[in-house]
């Protein structure tokens, strides 16, 4: 059965973050690492979400990336495709949102006026995905329950603009400018539009012909405001039938209403169903936003925790044996324990200037992964790991290329099982979950813990 929606995401927690609110709106979902192997046959699921690693790197990298992605998501039958970012937009003017978006968009520009010739009837919805959808796509960071709204193309964080909420510190790709226009203009040679709120309120129907009439202008690209769940709904009314649309994980939960009316989408009872966990509990951390500094000091006050510095780690091993030795003693007491390197941004800053920013990363992000694939392969059952680059190297480092998606410990982030290489089917699957470095509550570390179901299954 060809799965209803396909989504390409530009990091791991950004993909766990999306199949999580898809669990939430109904949808079984998997989570895939990488773009799996043609012959890969997924089944009983409504969505797949392909997680990609490519928010930070080159730009023609990423864009490769996700049309291979998109590819693979077409010969799986998706009816509609979503391009995940993160919802405080984080890029650079080089990109990589507009120059990934556009090449999906010509992509299946292309795709389409292929598949859709043979007859006048089908002449006609070639016109229509033509102007909907390989034309145009909506951009739709926005996830208002966790503090990102839009409005008049400016982008919050709270109460705050995006370049004064923190983000204009990010390591890899600070954030000065919150007008959204104006930040993807700079990364795509297309035109930018903006559907604003007073459009939105007006209801779905009014949505969707003021995007048609941008498109008729030559507009590709259109910022949507957004301030609460209301404008969510609105706008998946109004995008549902095209091909593609981009956007945080917000615009995802509002979508299955939609499938649905449309007779896409079955009821589905449990869609976020895991076998029960075992096994000791770690956190690993590489995050520095300030929701994870404030989880790791809250996390601390309670629990043993080991730093990682990165000026040690490039001085040899014995930083990162120390590491595993610390993590050890106290996993065999009972855990949970916490490595991380999350740091406030002048320490942040003392380390990319020693050993330049990409050494600095790569150290950490070794490290992260070393300790997982080692702790993991201890007895390790249950791992929380913050931040998206420190998400990305731990599952590669354990092998991870399938995630089933479980239920929500707190907005976007949930716990996911996956099987790991080399373990029989008599032993449970890793229950893993990847945060994203700004969502979670300040106690996120300690509670996911409690609201894991333990024990083997009967």
């Amino acid at each position: 059965m060809a799965i209803v929606l396909g989504a390409i995401a530009d990091d791991f927690t950004g993909a766990t973050d999306l199949a999580n609110n898809l669990v939430r709106a109904g949808m079984r979902c998997v989570q895939v690492i990488g773009v799996p192997d043609p012959a890969t046959v997924i089944e009983d699921v409504d969505a797949v979400v392909v997680a990609l690693k490519s928010r930070a790197c080159p730009a023609d990298e990423a864009v490769a990336d996700s049309l291979a992605a998109l590819d693979w998501l077409q010969a799986q039958g998706a009816r509609q495709l979503f391009f995940k970012y993160c919802s405080t937009f984080d890029s650079t003017d080089a990109g990589n949102i507009g120059p990934v978006a556009d090449a999906l968009l010509e992509r299946l520009r292309a795709t389409e006026t292929e598949r859709l010739r043979a007859t006048e009837t089908e002449r006609l919805r070639a016109t229509v995905t033509e102007r909907l959808g390989g034309s145009q796509t909506v951009m739709v960071p926005a996830f208002p329950i966790n503090g990102r709204t839009v409005y008049q193309g400016h982008l919050f964080v709270g109460d705050r603009l995006l370049n004064d909420s923190g983000m204009q510190h990010h390591p890899l790709n600070p954030m000065r400018d919150a007008d959204l226009v104006r930040v993807l203009g700079r990364q795509t040679p297309h035109p930018v539009g903006l559907a604003a709120r007073p459009t939105l309120v007006q209801g779905g129907d009014a949505t969707r012909r003021h995007l048609q009439a941008l498109a008729a202008e030559g507009i590709r690209h259109v910022i949507c405001d957004t301030l609460d769940e209301d404008d969510l709904a609105v706008l998946a009314e109004a995008v549902v039938d095209m091909p593609l649309v981009t956007g945080g994980s917000g615009l995802g939960q509002a979508l299955p209403a939609q499938y649905r009316r449309w007779g896409w989408l079955d009821e589905v009872t449990d869609p976020g169903r895991l076998v029960p966990a075992s096994g000791a509990a770690l956190v690993l951390s590489g995050s520095c936003s300030r929701a994870t500094l404030g989880q790791v000091d809250h996390f601390l006050e309670r629990h043993p925790g080991f730093a990682l510095e990165p000026l040690a780690l490039a001085e040899g091993d014995a930083h990162l044996q120390a590491a595993l030795s610390f993590a050890r003693e106290r996993l065999a007491d009972g855990g949970p324990v916490l490595v991380y390197a999350s740091a406030d941004p002048e320490r942040v800053k003392a380390a990319q200037a020693a050993l330049g920013v990409e050494r600095a990363g790569q150290l950490v992000e070794a490290a992260l992964g070393e300790l997982a694939s080692t702790l993991v392969g201890e007895g390790v059952g249950r791992l929380i790991v913050a931040g998206g680059e420190s998400s990305g190297a731990v599952v590669s480092a354990l092998g991870v290329t399938m995630m089933r998606i479980g239920e929500q410990i707190d907005p976007g982030v949930p716990w996911t099982q996956a099987p790991l290489p080399g373990r029989s089917d008599s032993n449970a699957p890793l229950s893993l979950a990847l945060k994203s470095g700004n969502f979670g509550g300040k106690d996120f570390f300690t509670r996911a813990f409690d609201v894991l179901p333990t024990g083997r299954p009967s």
